[in-house]
């Protein structure tokens, strides 16, 4: 019986008879009239009931789905729909979602015929790392005339691990091995000379740049020969993420570190691909994460691992610890990139010194962000004067971030000011830039 339910359509019904009961009163021929409408009510649904229940196993539902998620991107899950009576049947579905994922109306109804076999797909979106666990499938079958319904409830608990965005990273892998990144708006770069990595010694032709002329082969072959080069290798690249206070700021559902984290993920992946060594280190208030910098064929998968694990501290970040520690673990010249974040310029004066001494030794490029609200509310037209007042205010935290930006410059550090959804593209079109002009 906990699986009983009655449509709406037979409380109507019961209301209209009701009222003719009612009506009897100054009608009394409605009174019958009232009886035959309840008696052919619960003929029917005595009726419905008994076809609902003919089976035991009347419907099966299944939900597939990876056993990972990728966050920021649209997931594809389906449920699997088998229809077991002769008869088509309405149904209607709730899936029991995560919590994380705040979905408390997802309902999704549909018709399927007899012995039928039907794929509901939809997608979701998490803007948070961490498990998210699935709970049941919960199947409300209406019966043939609709009156009755039969609720099926399937045990499809599941745990799903929500990674950085892998999704991103492969896509612009396959762009890097293609030589195609130019598609995801990284931009192509002219090469400033040419590297001095030695490939091979190969025959002249025609456009090969004559300054290569191996003269000392020319004269053993008796033909033109030339040195190749390629781009440099083996370079340390090194991903900075601070997971201090000010990285939990949200944009567009995720925080800062998560938009940092991707970006982290998707530069590694690149670096590899580019035959460079690529590393991570994760700090606040103290070291979390030192993987060094390599390139061998597990280091994609260290690096996602330590990514997935990592959450947001609510205190300020020690970049005296964090100079103290690339100093004495990064022994040769690498390029560092910080994720970071500067509300305002005396938040970067307080931190400018350790940040002087890590460029000392190695490239440093700082990327923070830019603060998209801001910008908003900078471009809306003022009506009041509290909305000059709170414009003039935005201006004014807008224009300290490019103080921060020339401040930075001025003291030979390198750096990129970016909103949260163009971090990736920009941090690979700068990486790529410093590889190809051979700053490293």
């Amino acid at each position: 019986m906990r699986s009983f339910y009655l449509n709406k359509i037979v409380y109507y019904i019961s209301g209209v008879a009701a009222s003719l009961y009612l009506t009897s009163y100054f009608f009394p021929a409605l009174f019958r009239m009232g009886s035959l409408v309840l008696l052919l009510l619960s003929l029917a649904i005595v009726v419905d009931a008994v076809l609902i229940w003919s089976k035991r196993k009347g419907f099966v539902a299944e939900r597939w789905l990876s056993d990972r998620f990728s966050i920021g991107d649209p997931n594809k899950i389906v449920l699997y729909l088998k229809n077991q009576y002769p008869f088509p049947v309405h149904v209607s579905i709730i899936d029991e979602l995560p919590v994380q994922l705040q979905e408390r109306n997802w309902l999704r109804k549909l018709k399927i015929k007899g012995l039928g076999v039907h794929n509901l797909e939809y997608t979701t979106v998490p803007a948070g790392r961490g498990e998210y666990a699935f709970g049941k499938i919960n199947v409300f079958v209406h019966a043939p005339l609709g009156l009755v319904k039969r609720r099926y409830i399937f045990a499809a608990d599941q745990v799903v691990k929500v990674y950085p965005s892998f999704v991103q990273m492969r896509r612009f892998q396959l762009l890097a091995v293609s030589n195609k990144l130019q598609e995801a708006g990284v931009k192509r770069i002219r090469r400033v000379g040419h590297s001095m990595e030695f490939e091979q010694i190969k025959e002249y032709v025609r456009g090969d740049d004559y300054r290569t002329i191996n003269w000392k082969a020319t004269a053993r072959k008796a033909g033109m020969m030339v040195n190749n080069y390629t781009d440099e290798r083996s370079q340390q690249i090194y991903c900075l993420v601070n997971k201090g206070r000010v990285m939990k700021m949200p944009f567009g559902g995720m925080t800062l570190l998560d938009y940092a984290i991707n970006a982290s993920l998707v530069l590694s992946n690149v670096a590899l691909v580019k035959q460079d060594k690529a590393g991570l280190i994760t700090f606040a208030e103290d070291l979390d994460t030192f993987l060094p910098a390599d390139k061998k064929p597990m280091q994609m998968n260290l690096i996602l691992e330590s990514l997935y694990r990592q959450k947001t501290q609510f205190l300020e970040p020690d970049f005296e610890k964090l100079f103290s520690v690339i100093r004495n673990r990064i022994t040769n010249r690498s390029l560092l990139i910080l994720f970071t974040n500067f509300e305002s310029i005396e938040s970067l004066q307080r931190e400018m010194t350790a940040l002087k001494k890590i460029a000392h030794y190695h490239l440093l490029l700082v990327v923070f962000f830019e603060n998209t609200e801001l910008k908003s509310l900078t471009e809306r037209k003022a009506a009041t004067i509290e909305d000059i007042y709170i414009k003039t205010i935005a201006e004014k935290f807008s224009f300290e971030k490019k103080l921060m930006v020339k401040e930075l410059h001025k003291n030979g550090i390198s750096s990129i000011l970016t909103a949260p959804e163009n971090l990736t593209v920009n941090t690979v079109n700068k990486y790529l830039e410093l590889k190809t002009r051979m700053s490293i």
